[in-house]
C-alpha cells in the first residue's frame, strides 16, 4: 500500500529539526557587530515562528552528507523537495540554498495551512506529495498528504501515523532513506545513482552486473 503512495510523489517536504538533523540545536557566541535577526524573523515570531532572538548568539544546526546526496537523487528523479520548518535559522537558510530546495518555509507554526498553500500554488494533489516529520507539529500533514514518512527517532504518535519508517534516525539518513524508498517505488533509483555517478565521474564504468562478477 505505501509503494503505491509512493509511486505518485512528485514533492517531498521535510521537517527540520529531528529529520534533517538529530535534533540538537548548537547555540555559540556571536561575533561582535553581528546581525543575525531581521525584520521577516520578527514577523514570523509573532505568527508563532521560533527563533533565537539575539544579537549575542548565533544557532546551528549539524546536516548529514548522506542526505545531501539524497537530496540530488531525488532531484535526478524529477522530484521536486522543501522544508516546512517552525523554527528560523541562517544556517537552515544556507543549507536550503546549498541543496537547491524548491520551497523554504521557516517560522511556520501552523504547518496544515503551509501545506494547503503549497498545494495550490504548485498545483498539486495532496496524494502527490510526501512529508518527512518526527514530532506531533508534523501531524497536520502527514495526516493529508499521500505518503506520510516517519524518521525512526520519531515519537511513537508519529510512527503510528506513518505509512513509512526509515531505517535510520533524523540527521543520520533518514532524508537519503525516504529519497531512496520512493524512488525505487517509482523504478527510476538504479538510473538515478548511475546518473549521479557519471555527472561526478563520467569515465566511471556502468553498474557490474552479478553475472559478470
Amino acid at each position: 500500500m505505501s509503494k503505491e503512495r509512493a509511486q505518485k510523489i512528485k514533492l517531498i517536504l521535510f521537517d527540520v529539526d529531528g529529520v534533517m538533523t538529530d535534533g540538537t540545536i548548537f547555540l555559540f557566541p556571536a561575533p561582535a557587530g553581528a546581525k543575525l535577526i531581521d525584520q521577516r524573523q520578527e514577523e514570523l515570531s509573532a505568527k508563532g515562528g521560533y527563533a533565537i532572538h539575539s544579537d549575542q548568539v548565533m544557532e546551528a544546526k549539524g546536516f548529514n552528507a548522506h542526505d545531501g546526496a539524497g537530496m540530488s537523487l531525488a532531484k535526478l528523479g524529477g522530484l521536486k523537495l522543501g522544508i516546512i520548518t517552525k523554527r528560523m535559522s541562517q544556517t537552515v537558510a544556507l543549507r536550503a540554498r546549498d541543496l537547491n530546495l524548491d520551497i523554504v518555509h521557516q517560522g511556520i507554526a501552523d504547518k496544515g495551512k503551509c501545506f494547503r498553500e503549497i498545494l495550490e500554488k504548485e498545483n498539486l494533489k495532496a496524494e502527490e506529495v510526501a512529508y518527512v516529520g518526527d514530532d506531533l507539529i508534523d501531524l497536520p500533514i502527514m495526516r493529508r498528504c499521500g505518503l506520510a514518512i516517519a524518521a525512526r527517532n520519531s515519537r511513537e504518535e508519529v510512527k503510528d501515523e506513518s505509512h513509512f519508517v526509515t531505517d535510520h534516525d533524523g540527521g543520520k539518513g533518514a532524508c537519503r532513506d525516504a529519497i531512496e524508498y520512493i524512488l525505487r517505488a517509482q523504478g527510476s533509483l538504479d538510473r538515478c545513482i548511475e546518473e549521479y555517478i557519471h555527472d561526478r565521474s563520467p569515465h566511471t564504468p556502468g553498474k557490474v552486473s552479478a553475472t559478470n562478477r
